[in-house]
């Protein structure tokens, strides 16, 4: 037998709360260990919360015979408690099962992103027994070496939630989403894989992902069919690699990234302009712009070209290392016109525009608008070496916090701001008169209750808090040497872990009535801070 082990570990979840029913007995009994059971006649139904979102499926416990057979049950699982009221997407999981259920016996059903199932008996001559209704939560049962917290409980709150959100998206691989885009987009990998490094250090899905894709995608292919997403393999590759300095890894690259170099190569004209070919997107909210494209792909080919010259210097090609200096020396010059926050905000990593210009033009300009979650830790990126710290930290406060207000417990697909506005929250049942937020909203590839309410790719305020608020960062791949150089903002404390090849970094920064920052940093044996 080939047998492989689940890197998994299955916990068994009860509900916390009913939502509604109609019809069923006794429903208290699914929340409490006791030999009661919830009854069920022929129509009803009850919706569980189990409290936050989770990966997995859920299992029915049936205690008693049924005269007339295997009763027949409806589940429906959704991240909103709308999406168990209606008609679920099945899309990459399925949502909304209608099966025979055994009785003097337990029934799995399931596996996908859920907080709310909905369970209706659907059987006409059976009214049905239910001792227990459990979550099955499938996750990888790994303790949080990163850490942070500060004197604001909402960006506290926040910071937990993205990393709650990247854990449960550590399945098999790095995915998307839970419920729905259930695969490794590899552009979308970049701001999960910083968050992964922030809260779990060097973990092997990082590196797992990033050749499982590689493997999918022969050279004279764009990896998932976007050019731009084979851009982003070579920078996840750079910005992994400046961390963690695993050269033999970095090593098994090299046919592969010298290869994507070359073909990088090929698609600049002679002046710097790139031509990239395949589907040139950058992300959803700017896929109709093309002049956000043209911007973002010119800055994406800079960055590529720049961070891939470094990489080439460190395993010694320093030929391709030269040609890819010198293209990107050329691209730098190209500007594109831009008023997009996302294109604006690469233009600004790849030093193609001044930060501050940039921030005050565009990307402080109706600040909490205009925005995606995926592109979101570039724009923080950016206001952050424009020296923008509280607008960074407001920004993190209102459109991450917006979805929190919102009742979620992971980080979205999508959001907008304006969506808040006489909305009810996804804990709530839809109210005539409110806008029903997930069944309305969303654009795209997630309109409605397709919209994945946990989406790794939107939990980069985790990374950036660590990385900018703490301060801590690599001086050298292998983070032998490292930077401490806090950036509190309105903040008057932080404090936090962060994990390195040698063990945890901890540190703790206190604001002095002068403004002057006192900082304790207590280093592992091999690491110094410069």
């Amino acid at each position: 037998m080939q047998v492989r082990r689940d890197p998994r570990t299955r916990f068994f979840v009860k509900p916390t709360r009913i939502v509604a029913k109609e019809e069923a007995r006794l429903t208290q009994a699914l929340l409490e260990d006791n030999d009661e059971v919830c009854l069920l006649p022929p129509g009803s139904w009850v919706i569980l919360d189990f409290g936050r979102e989770l990966h997995g499926g859920v299992r029915l416990d049936i205690p008693t015979t049924q005269p007339k057979g295997n009763p027949l049950v409806r589940v429906r699982f959704g991240e909103s408690v709308s999406e168990t009221m209606g008609l679920p997407d099945q899309d990459h999981a399925i949502h909304d099962y209608r099966l025979p259920v055994a009785w003097m016996g337990r029934t799995e059903i399931g596996e996908t992103g859920f907080r709310f199932v909905r369970l209706d008996n659907v059987d006409p001559g059976i009214t049905l027994s239910v001792r227990a209704v459990e979550a099955v939560h499938l996750i990888r049962d790994e303790p949080w070496q990163g850490s942070f917290a500060c004197s604001d409980e909402r960006l506290n709150a926040i910071w937990e939630t993205g990393a709650y959100t990247v854990h449960l998206c550590m399945q098999d691989h790095v995915w998307d989403g839970i419920k729905r885009d259930r695969l490794v987009w590899i552009g979308d990998l970049h701001p999960e894989a910083m968050v992964v490094a922030t809260v779990f250090g060097n973990h092997e899905i990082v590196p797992a992902s990033l050749d499982y894709v590689r493997d999918q995608t022969p050279l004279l292919q764009w990896m998932n069919g976007i050019s731009s997403y084979s851009l982003w393999w070579l920078l996840i590759q750079a910005d992994w690699y400046a961390r963690f300095g695993d050269q033999l890894y970095l090593e098994q690259q090299r046919r592969y990234l010298m290869s994507l170099l070359e073909r990088v190569l090929l698609h600049v004209r002679p002046d710097g302009s790139e031509f990239l070919g395949g589907h040139r997107f950058l992300e959803w909210p700017t896929s109709e712009d093309p002049e956000a494209i043209a911007a973002g792909l010119q800055a994406l080919v800079v960055l590529t070209l720049q961070r891939g010259a470094w990489l080439c210097t460190v395993l010694g090609e320093d030929g391709l290392a030269r040609r890819c200096k010198e293209a990107s020396d050329k691209a730098r010059k190209i500007q594109r016109l831009t008023s997009s926050k996302q294109a604006q905000a690469l233009v600004v990593l790849a030093g193609m525009q001044e930060a501050q210009s940039a921030n005050w033009n565009v990307l402080a300009v109706n600040p909490y608008r205009g925005l995606s979650t995926f592109y979101g830790y570039c724009v923080l990126e950016a206001r952050a070496r424009a020296g923008d710290i509280i607008g960074c930290l407001n920004l993190i406060r209102h459109y991450w916090g917006g979805m929190l207000d919102l009742g979620a417990t992971t980080f979205w697909e999508g959001f907008e701001l304006d969506w808040k506005e006489n909305a009810t929250r996804i804990d709530e049942l839809p109210l005539k008169g409110k806008h029903d937020i997930h069944a309305e909203y969303g654009n795209w590839c997630y309109k409605g209750i397709r919209h994945s309410l946990c989406h790794g790719w939107a939990a980069g305020p985790t990374a950036w808090l660590t990385q900018w608020v703490l301060g801590i960062t690599s001086a050298e791949p292998g983070m032998a040497k490292i930077h401490c150089k806090p950036h509190l903002g309105d903040l008057s404390w932080a404090r936090g872990t962060v994990p390195t090849p040698y063990g945890l970094v901890t540190v703790e920064h206190q604001k002095q009535a002068d403004g002057t920052i006192e900082t304790t940093l207590t280093l592992p044996d091999g690491v110094a801070a410069i």
